[in-house]
């Protein structure tokens, strides 16, 4: 199935960016977990579209919880959440169907569906469905914290603007309040003013989200099929836009000898640690106790104003393209708490098939 996830969670995800409604259900979340809705809505509010960086549809991403939460408990069955889509405008999309838009999922898609797709929005291809997988994030977020672990994420670099290195826990931690997270305020502004300029010149930026894991145990992982590196990166992969994953010094370690490269051990007060990190906190595919650090690649938004070749599928001619509607020049910003939502997951998932079942309990 196209937009089912099935390892120790079971995850089924449906609908269209101008649909009705869209929504997912998930399967394996423990009964007996107690929800803090308030969490919910704060990362949600993460994934809005706030001010001219942002597409200026603006979806209230209101939710009903349809089965699987009962006198404020998970009850261990399917746990199913719809989100009405309330900001439509459908006018803009009427040619695409024959004019595929460049990057776009518009010929890929009629190729598979053999024409019949939404394409309205991108229809099932937009990020418009990752909203309820911030739902989902969002409750394995807080199983997560139960057990100590906790995520935090940083704007690393927009188009050609880097931002400083991961800084201490703390520090990166208080950016899970940010809706713009970035370490250094001068690179913020950097940033801020490349996406103003994409935007004015009709154009788009792309850029790296780094992501931090605190407080995994060793183990936690299986070797090849299962690695932490593969059910990571499956998941990130599924999120629209991202063209790259890479974990500790990834692409980095062609340039470095294996002197460099190697995390040497030593012990601190009885617990075995890395003197070094390059490896993200993962040898053999499996984590060594160390901070998991994920590096994540957003395309710029192939949604962009300025005139595109492109071809026209029933007369069979090459044309012009110009793309209207409300899009984003950058959605990194956007982007950040779907990535840690998919990185939740995908840990929830691997703790589960460490420890079992109620290991969530």
């Amino acid at each position: 199935m196209a937009s089912f996830y099935c390892k120790n969670l079971k995850i089924s995800l449906f609908g269209e960016s101008h649909g009705e409604a869209i929504g997912i259900t998930i399967d394996g979340i423990a009964p007996g977990i107690k929800i803090d809705w308030d969490f919910v809505n704060k990362e949600l509010d993460k994934r809005k579209s706030k001010g001219s960086i942002s597409t200026q549809r603006h979806e209230k991403d209101e939710y009903k919880v349809v089965s699987g939460y009962y006198n404020g408990y998970t009850t261990g069955t399917p746990l199913t959440f719809i989100i009405e889509n309330m900001d439509k405008d459908s006018s803009k999309y009427s040619d695409f169907a024959l004019t595929p838009r460049p990057s776009h999922a518009d010929y890929s898609g009629s190729l598979k569906y053999f024409g019949y797709e939404d394409y309205n929005g991108s229809g099932h291809f937009s990020g418009r469905i990752t909203a309820p997988l911030v739902i989902v994030g969002a409750i394995c977020k807080q199983v997560l914290k139960e057990k100590g672990i906790e995520i935090a994420s940083h704007i690393k670099q927009i188009y050609n603007v880097y931002d400083e290195p991961i800084g201490g826990i703390e520090e990166m931690l208080a950016l899970n309040s940010e809706y713009f997270p970035v370490l250094n305020e001068t690179k913020k502004e950097e940033m801020l003013k490349a996406i103003e300029d994409a935007r004015l010149n009709q154009d788009s930026v792309g850029g790296v989200l780094e992501t931090i894991v605190y407080g995994v145990n060793g183990g936690v992982g299986e070797p090849f099929f299962d690695s932490c590196e593969s059910i990571i990166s499956s998941l990130l992969f599924s999120v629209p836009a991202v063209k790259g994953v890479s974990f500790g010094k990834g692409f980095d370690f062609a340039s470095l000898k294996g002197s460099e490269a190697n995390d040497p051990f030593y012990y601190e007060n009885g617990n075995v640690k890395t003197k070094t990190n390059n490896n993200g906190g993962l040898n053999g595919g499996i984590t060594n106790g160390m901070p998991l650090i994920i590096s994540t690649c957003i395309k710029p938004t192939p949604s962009i104003s300025k005139e595109q070749d492109t071809v026209n599928l029933e007369k069979q001619e090459n044309v012009k393209i110009n793309i209207k509607g409300r899009h984003d020049p950058c959605i990194i910003h956007r982007a950040r708490v779907v990535i840690e939502s998919m990185i939740a997951i995908a840990l929830v998932d691997l703790h589960i098939g460490r420890y079992g079942y109620l290991w969530m309990k």
